[in-house]
């Protein structure tokens, strides 16, 4: 009896001896799931992405949509303003930034950017489709989509004909108070075009250039605040002449049926590189990340030259996916320094806003 009750004893302080070992090893299996959490953020594909873009909402509301079709869980906010003000703002916000990426910007605010350490290097999968002159050379920004600068008119008042066929008519009295511009600092858009109007008269001299655009000021009507403005005024025939970008030009006549033309100007357009670029400490970048290869993906690049007659920096996709429009579209640049257009583009939209503009 006395040997039953021991081997009881003894088989008793080893079971409590065992469950007190799996007690301390219990955590470990506990932390499983907190490991993983880290690595489905870096992945990506849940959470917010809040992007600064100066695209047209009509292009906005497409690309978000199409992109939450295959992200859903990622909650994409969209502020939208002026290149030349997503710049600004990014700036301001260096200490804390707010914005997870830039999507439309011009090549010089890019390179602005990226020279004061704005936005952060990445090397996407589409890397090698980009020409170098379309993207830094430290992955910083890439051009998404590549877009002519030209001469926009009122179509139910000016035939293509009797519209100004290049860019020194436009300076001619016929034209007096038919111009309307869109505010020019705040767009890039604009600051390329006038950036360029003075770089073709020589970047060496620039009094030269503004002089020429004193006679173009001479003939404007009004400068509009914003886009919609713009198209407002000149649908209105408050005006018949502007200056544009070809792409938002043809949004706005096959899709909201504006009475809009353009003149692609003989002596060449700026043909700007409108990019983009992950904003530098963005607070969700992987979603940025995301965002960014499937903007690049070579099926979207041809749904938006169909749908929003973008123009890609992609050299991979072939022609015979690009709709008609685009084949018939005949390129002819003007001849730009886009280092020194970068570099003097401040100096000289400043001399213009406190000397020539009206």
């Amino acid at each position: 009896m006395l040997l039953l009750f021991l081997f009881l004893l003894i088989a008793a302080a080893c079971s409590n001896g065992e469950e007190g070992t799996e007690s301390t090893e219990s955590p470990e299996p506990a932390e499983t799931p907190v490991s993983t959490e880290p690595k489905s953020e870096i992945e990506g594909g849940s959470g917010k992405l809040i992007i600064y873009t100066a695209r047209d909402q009509s292009v906005v509301d497409q690309v978000v949509e199409m992109f939450n079709e295959k992200h859903p869980d990622v909650e994409v906010e969209v502020l939208t303003m002026g290149a030349q003000q997503i710049l600004e703002r990014v700036r301001g916000e260096k200490a804390n930034p707010q914005a997870d990426f830039w999507w439309g910007g011009t090549q010089s605010a890019l390179m602005v950017a990226a020279s004061e350490d704005l936005l952060e290097s990445f090397t996407p999968s589409f890397d090698a489709a980009i020409d170098p002159l379309h993207k830094d050379a430290e992955g910083r920004w890439y051009g998404e989509m590549l877009l002519p600068e030209v001469i926009m008119i009122n179509s139910d008042v000016l035939s293509k004909e009797d519209a100004p066929q290049d860019w020194d008519e436009l300076l001619d009295d016929k034209w007096k108070d038919e111009i309307i511009i869109r505010g020019v600092l705040a767009s890039g858009t604009m600051r390329t075009i006038y950036s360029s109007m003075i770089y073709r008269q020589g970047p060496d001299t620039p009094e030269k250039g503004y002089e020429w655009l004193t006679k173009l000021d001479a003939n404007t009507k009004e400068y509009a605040q914003d886009p919609t403005n713009l198209y407002l005024k000149l649908a209105r025939q408050e005006g018949t002449v502007s200056l544009w970008n070809l792409q938002d030009i043809l949004l706005q006549r096959e899709l909201n049926n504006q009475p809009f033309d353009f003149i692609y100007p003989e002596s060449g357009a700026p043909i700007l590189v409108d990019g983009v670029g992950l904003v530098k400490d963005g607070k969700n970048q992987a979603n940025a990340e995301l965002f960014y290869e499937f903007l690049f993906d070579k099926d979207v690049r041809a749904q938006l030259a169909e749908d929003l007659f973008q123009i890609p920096t992609r050299t991979d996709i072939s022609a015979e996916n690009m709709p008609a429009w685009y084949k018939e579209l005949d390129l002819k640049p003007l001849e730009l320094d886009w280092e020194i257009m970068s570099e003097k583009e401040a100096e000289w939209m400043q001399y213009w806003d406190e000397n020539v503009k009206s």
